[in-house]
């Protein structure tokens, strides 16, 4: 029985852990979005400054 309530307590931190880990993964991956939004939006405005710099 004693076996038995350590291997209990041994999955139960290791499932906060994993559940845990995934939350920060997906909070990397939302941040990641989010910098990838911005970069394309800037990238886009810099070409479309440089086409007007060169046609006027």
């Amino acid at each position: 029985m004693k076996n038995l309530n350590i291997s209990t307590i041994v999955l139960f931190v290791s499932f906060l852990f994993l559940f845990s880990g995934c939350s920060v993964i997906g909070d990397i991956f939302e941040a990641g979005m989010w910098f990838g939004i911005i970069g394309a939006v800037l990238v886009v405005a810099l070409i479309v400054w440089i086409i007007r710099k060169l046609m006027g």
